[in-house]
């Protein structure tokens, strides 16, 4: 249909905009404090003064620097453990066990330990957004090649062809799908990873903004740091959509078919 990348921009933003109107009528109406719930002009200064007078570039610069590079290595880690386990069920039977465990453990509870560790610096941040972000990759990553059709792993074998090969050319592409999906739960992981190690102990960042924010009463920078961890997350989750699309093209959707039930 040719509205329909119209109409996927033009609904939200009218949503949007009732969702604004709501929130500056109810705060007019109602008369509530500015340090309970800001106004949208209080908000949009806050913006303002932040992003064209630069004072909070810095803070979003350590808090997207943490993330990203995090990410990177808990991504990482997930794809490569998650081909062995899922290609090995003795490496599994060694590892899997504490894979549970360490996901199962309260990421806040460890996170002054991790502090202890490794500093109040980046590094920790770091630590912090690699261990959440480690696990729903991990497991799309064994789920995905897991389900491969058996026909086809059966299909190699009649042509004598490598494992490696079977893993390249039909393992990972039929987990593909289910890796990408794993990348972008993952990317939102990593921005409360970030997030929950600059409340933990930290003297920049967003999530020290909010808290910093708090502890002054000052809602309006706590919305702004809040808005800006919302547009990292919808940037980043759209990067992840527009590498799977160019990427995974033969798991596309066809334009005009129906959702598969």
């Amino acid at each position: 249909m040719p509205n329909k990348d119209y109409t996927r921009i033009v609904y939200p933003l009218i949503t949007l905009a009732i969702l604004l109107f709501v929130w500056e009528f109810t705060i007019r109406y109602f008369q509530v404090p500015e340090y309970i719930f800001p106004s949208l002009g209080s908000v949009g200064k806050q913006l303002y003064v932040g992003y064209i007078e630069g004072t909070m570039y810095q803070h979003l610069g350590f808090t997207l620097q943490s993330m990203v590079i995090g990410y990177l290595i808990g991504c990482s880690l997930a794809l490569i453990l998650g081909v062995l386990i899922a290609e090995s069920v003795t490496f599994e039977k060694f590892i899997f066990p504490f894979v549970v465990a360490l996901q199962s453990t309260p990421k806040v509870a460890i996170a002054p330990l991790i502090m202890l560790w490794c500093g109040y610096g980046l590094l920790s941040k770091v630590v912090m957004v690699a261990i959440i972000s480690f696990f729903p990759l991990f497991v799309n990553t064994v789920a995905g090649i897991r389900q491969t059709d058996p026909a086809l792993i059966r299909m190699m074998r009649a042509f004598s062809a490598s494992s490696w090969l079977t893993f390249h050319r039909v393992k990972l592409y039929a987990a593909a799908g289910h890796i990408f999906a794993g990348l972008q739960i993952s990317i939102v992981m990593a921005l409360i990873g970030a997030v929950v190690g600059e409340f933990v102990g930290s003297a920049k960042g967003l999530g020290w903004l909010i808290q910093s924010g708090m502890a002054t009463f000052n809602a309006p920078i706590m919305f702004a740091a809040v808005l800006s961890l919302i547009f990292l997350g919808l940037a980043f989750t759209a990067l992840v959509k527009f590498a799977q699309r160019k990427l995974v093209y033969w798991d596309r959707q066809p334009s005009g078919a129906p959702a598969k039930a």
